[in-house]
């Protein structure tokens, strides 16, 4: 059996399809189909329901799937240790945050990293909190809930949510808002998923009659053109103009698993991110 078997598997199980799973490994579809074979040889069990011209998990292959992941997280975990030990420094770091996050914080961070410091990449996790991010494979997550022990989260910066109108408003020159400003006013809120949407929730106030965006992109679009003031916590977009909404903050905190290979050079990492972020919107730590 070959860790690249298991990798075969897994895509196909999460693709639910041959096609599907051999386009995102760069397969050919009889290829692909070959190795699984091999796979279930390998282990004498079928795999697969392939009754009917569909592909279904069959029943050994649906209890021994979590197997085949945790195998495969632990072969990376392993490389990601052997990495260090041999370099002395972690060569690739992964950071999941809110797709807001990303956008307006950790890509422009990215952005100012030198030539030795880790290959930064990202992953979404909209809804799912920091543990659940690292769960998914981030070695960093932003969010704001601090989880308790083995975990570790620093304070990253406290960001604000915003009410934003456009430039010709009767509010734009106020510079800020209170919470029953905005009582019987238009508003175009976001998903709950959305760090800026909880905030508001959490609040008390009720977002039951306002108008829901998909993104934060999506709500300054639909204020620009007159429908309403989008309550977001996105940079501003659309020559709108930003008004702070007096109460409301995001608290951000990096979180990272203690047991982490690499665990202080994580720490060292989020304090640098914090650094960036509070210095971009001269925003307290927390």
């Amino acid at each position: 059996m070959e860790l690249r078997h298991l990798r075969y598997f897994v895509a196909t199980a999460s693709a639910g399809t041959v096609s599907g799973a051999a386009g995102r490994l760069h397969l050919t579809q009889p290829g692909l189909s070959r190795q699984l074979r091999q796979l279930e040889r390998d282990l004498g069990v079928a795999l697969f329901d392939r009754s009917g011209g569909r592909l279904v998990l069959s029943a050994a292959g649906a209890a021994l799937l979590p197997q085949a992941r945790d195998l495969l997280q632990r072969a990376s975990d392993l490389q990601v240790a052997a990495a260090f030990h041999a370099r002395g420094r972690l060569a690739r770091l992964t950071i999941g945050a809110p797709t807001v996050t990303l956008t307006d914080v950790v890509s422009p961070f990215i952005a100012t990293l030198a030539p030795e410091d880790p290959t930064t990449d990202v992953l979404g996790a909209d809804g799912l909190s920091p543990v659940e991010t690292l769960r998914q494979g981030a070695d960093l997550a932003i969010g704001t809930v601090r989880p308790a022990a083995p975990f570790r989260a620093l304070p990253l910066a406290v960001l604000p949510v915003w009410a934003y109108v456009p430039p010709d408003h009767e509010w734009a020159a106020r510079g800020g808002v209170t919470l029953p400003d905005l009582l019987g006013e238009p508003l175009i809120v976001l998903p709950p998923a959305f760090t800026a949407r909880q905030a508001l929730d959490a609040s008390g106030f009720s977002s039951s009659d306002a108008v829901e965006a998909a993104n934060g992109t999506v709500a300054q679009a639909l204020a620009a053109a007159g429908r309403g003031i989008a309550v977001v916590s996105d940079d501003p977009r659309f020559g709108l103009v930003p008004l702070a909404v007096d109460g409301l903050v995001i608290r951000l905190v990096a979180v990272w698993d203690s047991r982490h290979v690499a665990a202080a050079t994580l720490g060292e990492f989020a304090g640098r991110l914090g650094r960036f972020v509070r210095d971009r919107y001269d925003a307290p730590a927390g």
